[in-house]
Formats: C-alpha cells, sequence, structure tokens
C-alpha cells in the first residue's frame, strides 16, 4: 500500500509515538522510511542576548547544540527503526517553518504517507500555538496518519 513513508518528529515524547506508529506501520508493508526532524534557525535576537550575556559565537554554540541533540533522537529512531526491522534514512532540515519543510521533503522524496503526532489543541490555545500538523494537512496532497 506505502512505499515511502515520511515520519516527522521534533523529539517530544508525543512524536515518539508517531515514530513507533510509523515504524510499525511500515515493518509489515516493507515500506522504504524518512525520518524527518526540523529545527528552527537561531534568531538573531538570541544570538545577540547571547552575546551580550558574555557567549562567544552563538551560532556555533547553537550549531553544536543542534548536532549533539540530533545525535542522541537519531540513535533512538534507528533503535525503534531496528525493533521493527525497517531501514531508515535520517534527515535534518533547518528551516522557520517546520511545516514547509515536512511538505517539501515529503514531495522531494516522492512519500506517500506522512506520518506525524499532534496535541490536538484547538480554540484559542491553537491559535497561540500553531499547528505545524495543522498546516501540513492543509497544504500536502499527500495522505497524512495523524497520531494523537
Amino acid at each position: 500500500m506505502y512505499k515511502h513513508i515520511l515520519i516527522a518528529t521534533d523529539g517530544s515524547e508525543l512524536a515518539a509515538k508517531g515514530v513507533k506508529h510509523g515504524m510499525a506501520l511500515a515493518g509489515p508493508l516493507g515500506a522504504k522510511v524518512t525520518v524527518l526532524t526540523v529545527t528552527e534557525p537561531l534568531q538573531a535576537r538570541a544570538a545577540q542576548a547571547a552575546v551580550a550575556a558574555g557567549v562567544r559565537d552563538p551560532a556555533a554554540r547553537y550549531d553544536q547544540a543542534i548536532d549533539e541533540t540530533m545525535k542522541e533522537r537519531f540513535a533512538a529512531i534507528e533503535s525503534e527503526a531496528a525493533a521493527h526491522g525497517v531501514k531508515v534514512e535520517l534527515v535534518h532540515e533547518i528551516d522557520e517553518y517546520p511545516a514547509e519543510a515536512i511538505v517539501r521533503s515529503a514531495k522531494l522524496l516522492g512519500c506517500d504517507l506522512i506520518v506525524m503526532s499532534s496535541h490536538g489543541r484547538r480554540g484559542a490555545r491553537r491559535l497561540i500555538l500553531g499547528s505545524q500538523t495543522s498546516e501540513v494537512v492543509t497544504h500536502t496532497t499527500i495522505p497524512v496518519l495523524v497520531i494523537r
């Protein structure tokens, strides 16, 4: 049914449920899996504040912290993939708009399913916090499996 599944994760506990569901689906289907993590670039104000606080080269420190986080996150994902007998490609992108990066990556990679988690917030909380899942569902023609 599905041949290439894109699983989007931000490293949260809820997103881990999405990774687990995506791997469990991919295993029996023999589907290829790409796991995508999108982080936002270092904001100029944050860099300026860091410099004002005495941090040397905040961009390099930010990049180093992201690299360390990705190593940990990807190790856990590789372990989950192995538990389900799934070969996985791990991708990290830096983009100010995670939902756009997810939609773009799924299209460029030829994915036929996107798996991601959602908190299911509604009303004012959704407006304040935004919803990457909602944005993906709205802007893609690829089926999206939402895990809650």
